[in-house]
């Protein structure tokens, strides 16, 4: 092969490598982006299991050490909730009324990327309660919409902000079925 033809194959040779480093590129990105929902998903499985089995250490583990629900912000904050929560849960079982299981179930929801380290998760929520004894069906008690951003810190996805009345939720619906 004379010199012209061998700089020729080399030239397009190093041309189709640099043609394929875009495409590799996008491939990781997607593979990234694949990962991070994953990721995502269990955070959010992870906060609802904390917060329907009343758990504060699990819970406040979801979030930022400057993470918000509402307007609680921060661990202590949200840790003391939770606490709140489980203790009227106790007192009423203690009363002699024990209260339904509590179910949270997220529907519709779409995770949109901010930035590769922020995405801003919109869902659909339903909480039921269980049936508590035969004059106790199961039944919904409220609904709503959500607005949540989810940071990554230190390769881990954490909940900066949980909002689930987001302003354009107006229509709220807080009801008991019978």
């Amino acid at each position: 092969m004379n010199p012209f033809n061998k700089t020729l194959v080399l030239f397009f040779a190093v041309l189709a490598l640099f043609a394929s480093i875009p495409l590799q590129s996008a491939e990781a990105d997607l593979l990234r982006e694949i990962k991070d929902r994953e990721e995502i998903d269990q955070l959010l499985w992870r906060y609802t299991r904390a917060l329907d089995s009343f758990d504060p250490d699990a819970y406040v583990a979801t979030y930022t050490e400057d993470g918000s629900f509402g307007a609680v912000k921060g661990h202590e904050a949200l840790h003391a909730m939770m606490v709140d929560f489980r203790n009227g849960r106790e007192l009423q079982a203690a009363e002699g009324n024990p209260p339904a299981p509590m179910f949270h179930a997220t529907e519709n929801s779409w995770t949109e990327f901010v930035t590769p380290d922020h995405v801003r998760h919109h869902a659909y929520w339903v909480t039921y309660f269980g049936a508590n004894g035969s004059d106790s069906p199961a039944r919904i008690v409220a609904v709503g919409r959500s607005v949540d951003n989810i940071v990554r810190v230190n390769d881990q996805w954490l909940i900066r902000s949980r909002n689930v009345t987001p302003a354009e939720n107006e229509w709220i619906l807080n009801c008991v079925m019978v």
